[in-house]
């Protein structure tokens, strides 16, 4: 690959933002073209006003067509302003569309590979520099036109003066052309330090409990400054190569401006050049000084605009997962049997990157079609990729999974998860209100289902007493992070699925809502299946069958008592968990409950 080959495809990028609204730039570029040519036609009608007026004749056509030129030229102008403004933000908001699409879009795994904050700052930051950039290319042909028309209309008035001109022209160019390429390098150096500014203080409010009880303020404050400091000299280097630029093409032209005056001055008082020529041609002058203001401009703002092109290139690499339908079954699928596992892994292997080691290994389960089956295993144990393969997250290396007897594959992914309720142990909520909440997968539900499942964990008398009621914002002090999790439990038992996915959806509740909920998960056993990742032992004494994972293969499975019997990492686990002193807890207060 060639050194200009990564600008070419940066550029090619921002282009791609461009064509779909080629018609609108196209007319920019007449627009800018006819204010280019009013602009251009005023020295030579002003030439005209002062040899009419040393011929003593009527000066009214003369002053007549000045001003037409004057209004003419004011009002195109403005037309291309408010005409390429628009443009700009239509393109930002295009850019943005496409980033925040592919997003969503985006397997799971290659998306949180990746700082929040950084993808966070591809989608308000980078694309807010296509704004500039956007118009560049219809400034700089514009510019390029009105600098050549300058330069040939001069040569008409007088060749000599015309080439003093071009050498000091082709001078300011050639330092230009130098520093442009620093301007480029300094804009995608200051964005990148931003993009890790971005990333590093979004984890850290998001984990400002945990800096604060740390006491690591002040280390994750010199951190993110340094971040900080680092973008601002970057942006400070493009800045004095800015100043730098601006300077020399300023000076340039008032050099050539002296020097012009003054041959021009001696070639009129030689009889070579007539005054109003003379008067002309400086006034031509003064307007190279437009062209070479556009294009020093329009050259920083396309440089800006590459270099953020090259960032949001880099969403383009994020994998996606496949769009459309999924391929229609060669014939109609049975109904299932009720004794038929709604799933099934049959020698599933997987691993989440080509180099990484499996994360599971050869999986041979079968999940009813009621009844509640636990998860349960060390750390690392693959319990969570077991999930991540059953929302599709992440897919097999080797094996295959089947819903409903199907494999996955005549599935499209939409198809899978339309059949799945899945609640994280973080249980995050989406911003909005509880209402939103509870509709974010069925916007089509009632008030009766609602509250129903309101009811079901026991949130209905919290959620009503609230002054907004359902409409009350979880950005609100007054929602624990206890009834988030319920919110989040609700929100997945709000219509019944075929599969109810928990990762541990009572791990910040406390008791008597713990036995609450663990209720509500037996009715929904009792009629559906339901897969928990455990690590409560409430939760691995209520499961129907437990599933010991360990170095992401499958050690056993059983009942709770008849693993205690025959496998010895099922023990030393509960032995961790300290089921006994747990069951007598829970004994105790059940007993102490019912003589209350």
């Amino acid at each position: 690959m060639t050194p200009s080959a990564p600008a070419f495809s940066r550029l090619r990028t921002l282009t791609s933002f461009l064509v779909p609204h080629r018609r609108t730039m196209l007319l920019g570029l007449v627009l800018g073209l006819a204010a280019n040519a009013a602009g251009l036609a005023t020295p030579m009608v002003t030439k005209w006003v002062l040899d009419t007026l040393g011929a003593g004749e009527s000066m009214a056509r003369p002053i007549g067509a000045l001003l037409a030129l004057v209004v003419v030229g004011a009002a195109v102008s403005l037309w291309q302003w408010r005409l390429l403004g628009t443009l700009a933000e239509r393109v930002v908001l295009d850019a943005r569309a496409s980033i925040v699409r592919h997003y969503f879009r985006a397997r799971v795994g290659d998306l949180q590979r990746r700082p929040t904050g950084e993808l966070v700052t591809r989608a308000t930051s980078d694309t807010q520099l296509l704004r500039e950039a956007s118009g560049s290319i219809v400034g700089l042909v514009n510019a390029g036109i009105a600098l050549a028309g300058t330069l040939v209309l001069m040569g008409v008035l007088d060749l000599f003066l015309l080439g003093c001109t071009v050498a000091a022209v082709l001078v300011v160019a050639a330092v230009m052309g130098a520093l442009m390429p620093r301007i480029g390098q300094a804009q995608a150096a200051a964005q990148e330090s931003t993009g890790a500014l971005g990333g590093v203080l979004e984890g850290a409010l998001r984990a400002i409990r945990t800096v604060k009880a740390s006491r690591a303020e002040a280390r994750l404050t010199e951190r993110i400054v340094a971040d900080a400091r680092q973008a601002a000299t970057h942006s400070v280097r493009a800045a004095r190569v800015t100043a730098s630029v601006w300077t020399i093409a300023w000076t340039g032209i008032q050099l050539a401006v002296i020097a012009i005056l003054g041959i021009g001055a001696w070639r009129a008082q030689h009889g070579l050049l007539e005054i109003s020529s003379l008067i002309a041609f400086l006034l031509y002058t003064f307007q190279l000084m437009g062209p070479i203001m556009e294009l020093t401009q329009n050259t920083t703002a396309l440089q800006a605009g590459i270099a953020a092109a090259g960032r949001i290139r880099e969403i383009e690499t994020i994998a996606t997962e496949p769009a459309g339908p999924a391929p229609a079954p060669a014939e109609p699928a049975p109904t299932p049997d009720a004794q038929q596992p709604v799933l099934v892994f049959r020698e599933v292997t997987a691993r989440y990157g080509p180099d990484a080691p499996p994360a599971v290994r050869d999986i041979e389960l079968a999940v009813p079609r009621r009844g509640h089956t636990a998860i349960v295993g060390p750390s690392g144990a693959g319990k969570t990729t077991l999930f991540s393969l059953i929302l599709r997250f992440l897919e097999p290396e080797r094996g295959e999974l089947l819903l409903d007897g199907r494999p996955y594959a005549a599935y499209g992914h939409d198809q899978v998860r339309a059949r799945l309720a899945y609640v994280e142990q973080e249980t995050p909520v989406v911003p909005g209100t509880v209402r939103d909440n509870l509709r974010f997968t069925h916007p089509d539900a009632t008030e009766e289902e609602i509250w129903a499942v309101l009811h079901a964990v026991r949130l209905d008398d919290k959620i009503d007493s609230l002054p907004d009621g359902l409409d009350t914002s979880l950005a609100s002090t007054e929602v624990s992070g206890g009834q988030r999790q319920r919110i989040a439990l609700a929100r997945a038992m709000l219509r019944t699925p075929d599969l109810l996915l928990l990762d541990e959806a009572t791990a910040q509740v406390d008791g008597l809502t713990e036995a609450a909920l663990q209720e509500c998960i037996r009715q929904r056993a009792a009629s559906g299946a339901v897969l928990t990742i455990a690590h409560r032992l409430s939760t691995v004494l209520d499961a129907d069958r437990i599933v010991v994972m360990e170095h992401g293969r499958i050690r056993a499975q059983g009942t709770h008592s008849e693993l205690l019997a025959a496998d010895d990492l099922y023990r030393r686990l509960v032995a961790a968990l300290r089921i006994a002193t747990e069951e007598r807890t829970v004994a105790a207060e059940l007993s102490a409950a019912a003589t209350r």
